[in-house]
């Protein structure tokens, strides 16, 4: 199960309370206090965890809580803090506050950590009372409560290449082929009901792409048509997206109203996907009608580049690769000299 929107319920842990106590000790019958402090409540934190990817342990365990402070005690021992509540979050979840909507933190990198909700402050043992005037007070603090909050998780994926296409375009074999996830193929409309994250490697570099294969898009998704819009987050920060075209005209469709209507449909999600570098795949080549209709293609859209494949045949594969990665490459170097921006 893969899931990307959930709620949940946290709360900091309470301060613990102050400790009233007195020195007792053979010649000394006026010690005075003694009292420690109590620990401070555990923060409710969040941290970026590279080897998750999804948020599905919220899901089904939406109450976290911090630990409450321990009580303070004699002998000036003051009391140990709570232990965090620490919520290990997928790279590229958003919190927002459920009430206001409010964004609150993205969470873009492992080991990036954020207090959601601060743990309360312990309460002050009777000797913080002590004075000149109060020699032995009895006073002591009763901890301040933690931090309570609800909030909404997003998680929009981080990925280097955000692959989109009607229902049995190639998606799934074509990520099947190239990278190491492994989704379920069936002839059959909309088999990929989830995003599915993969990675090509390429051994003889070291380098590592990050590819998001998003369920099937078709006209009218922004009204709800499919599976909607709603996975189309997960291609928000994707440098490079390619729409891959099932060029054999499968179910009577038109690859060039095909890839007319991904466009729309990019457009009236964030008309911004319109302006990331895209690249087209010419999928099934291996049918004569594919051939025919690439000559179609190519005159109405000139100026649109296009790599054919054929995921059966795997033609056209081993280029693919090779064009995939100059092209995020030539994308990274160019994010090095530029400001950083987040989606």
């Amino acid at each position: 199960m893969f899931i990307d929107e959930t709620k949940i319920k946290a709360r900091a842990g309470d301060g613990g309370r102050g400790c009233a106590s007195f020195r007792r000790e053979k010649y000394e019958p006026w010690g005075g206090p003694n009292g420690g402090d109590g620990g401070k409540g555990g923060d409710v934190v969040l941290r970026g965890d590279d080897d998750q990817n999804n948020l599905i342990d919220f899901k089904f365990k939406p109450h976290w809580n911090g630990e409450r402070g321990e009580h303070g005690q004699g002998k000036d021992c003051n009391g140990r803090e709570g232990r965090a509540a620490l919520l290990r979050v997928p790279l590229g979840t958003i919190a927002y506050r459920l009430d206001t909507g409010e964004k609150i933190v993205e969470i873009l990198e492992d080991h990036q950590e954020f207090v959601l909700l601060k743990g309360g402050k312990g309460g002050f043992g009777n000797t913080k009372f002590k004075s000149s005037v109060t020699r032995a007070p009895r006073k002591t603090g009763p901890g301040e409560p933690g931090e309570i909050g609800e909030f909404r998780l997003e998680l929009k994926s981080i990925a280097d290449i955000g692959l989109v296409g009607y229902p049995n375009a190639g998606k799934s074999s074509l990520t099947n082929l190239i990278t190491n996830a492994r989704p379920k193929t069936a002839p059959y409309p909309f088999t990929t009901l989830h995003p599915q994250i993969g990675v090509i490697d390429y051994p003889d570099t070291h380098e590592r792409l990050v590819l998001a294969d998003v369920p099937g898009l078709i006209a009218g998704a922004s009204d709800g048509k499919g599976l909607g819009h709603q996975f189309l987050r997960h291609i928000e920060r994707c440098k490079l997206l390619v729409l891959i075209i099932d060029l054999a005209g499968t179910d009577t469709r038109d690859p060039r109203d095909d890839y007319k209507s991904l466009l729309k449909e990019l457009e009236l999600y964030d008309e911004a996907l319109l302006d990331k570098p895209r690249l087209v795949v010419a999928n099934k080549m291996d049918e004569d009608s594919a051939v025919v209709n690439l000559k179609k293609f190519k005159k109405r859209y000139s100026k649109v580049e296009i790599v054919p494949i054929s995921c059966l045949s795997e033609e056209g594969i081993p280029k693919l690769r090779k064009e995939l990665l100059k092209r995020v490459k030539k994308m990274r170097a160019k994010e090095k000299k530029s400001p950083r921006t987040k989606a």
